[in-house]
């Protein structure tokens, strides 16, 4: 297939884009290389990889760029609540009014395959999973433009969303402030860690399998087409305190307190079943413990904090 990938020297990107060549597609990557990331350097061998330098929210630049893709999928995003508390208006435009715009561009015909956030599920009831049919509270900026770009998105007739889990695992382009990634990078570097609001729980996904998910969703389009889909693994619905502890079964000398004032800025809190993808035939790779020792490998390399988002 031909497939547009915006932000693809991202995070997910990076990982994602020579997945889909290795598999014999045609990539085409927009990206801003707003980190002035070089991700896609193992991308340049490949004849079906092209790739270029731009914004995804330039209409004159992306109708061409979609008309010739038999398949979208837009990462290019703001993402997490600390980068999109700098800049509300970029926040939106690029969140929302770009995949508003790309849906307006894109033909009903076309495939369009979306990443967005579970953390619209605000805080959970306590012992009860959120399915897809649980109403949306984002409390984030960047909660409330990722559900607002998926009801666009779901808006049309050849669309999936893929509600993801907090993602974790290494990539060319290196994230090392998301939750699972800095934990493991200041156990192993600094060797403690203060959290705050231990008990709030989440679930988790690696990112190899988060492109492994965009893989079986090209594969599996037309059953899985109109609708969105919960992403992480089913025995990682941990708190804080309970990832800190599986950490520390890796790292022994991790030393992890809990504040006793202070809040965590995303306050999310809630539990995921991930039971509609599982239905499809998908299932995940890897685990925790796995992505922790794979980790713990990385940040043996990496010792400084440029691969940051903030």
């Amino acid at each position: 297939m031909k497939i547009l990938i915006t932000g693809g020297a991202g995070y997910l990107g990076s990982v994602l884009a020579p997945t889909l060549l290795a598999q014999g597609h045609e990539v085409t990557v927009l990206d801003n290389f707003l980190f002035k990331q070089n991700s896609l350097m193992d991308c340049c061998p490949y004849e079906k990889f092209s790739v270029v330098r731009g914004d995804c929210r330039d209409e004159a630049l992306m109708k061409p760029l979609i008309a010739k893709a038999d398949a979208i999928i837009p990462l290019a995003a703001l993402v997490g609540v600390p980068l999109c508390n700098t800049d509300a208006v970029a926040t939106q435009t690029t969140n929302q009014g770009a995949i508003e715009l790309l849906c307006r561009l894109a033909s009903q015909q076309q495939w369009v395959l979306m990443p967005v956030t579970n953390s619209g599920y605000g805080i959970g009831e306590k012992g009860k999973f959120c399915t897809e049919e649980t109403p949306l509270k984002p409390l984030s900026s960047y909660g409330v433009t990722k559900v607002k770009a998926e009801e666009a998105v779901l808006a049309r007739e050849n669309s999936i969303s893929f509600r993801l889990a907090t993602v974790f695992g290494t990539a060319p382009r290196m994230r090392l402030e998301l939750l699972v990634n800095d934990f493991v990078y200041r156990a192993l570097h600094d060797r403690a860690v203060l959290i705050f609001e231990g008990h709030f729980k989440r679930n988790y996904i690696h990112i190899r399998d988060v492109a492994r998910v965009f893989t079986h969703g090209l594969a599996n389009f037309e059953k899985m087409k109109g609708r969105c889909y919960n992403v992480g693994l089913d025995d990682a619905n941990l708190s804080k305190l309970e990832l800190c502890a599986v950490i520390k079964k890796h790292l022994p000398k991790f030393v992890y307190v809990e504040a006793p004032i202070g809040e965590d800025p995303d306050k999310r809190d809630y539990i995921v079943s991930n039971a509609r993808l599982a239905a499809t035939g998908f299932a995940p790779e890897w685990n925790l413990d796995r992505g922790i020792v794979e980790l713990i490998k990385a940040f043996t390399i990496l010792r400084n904090t440029i691969y940051s988002n903030v």
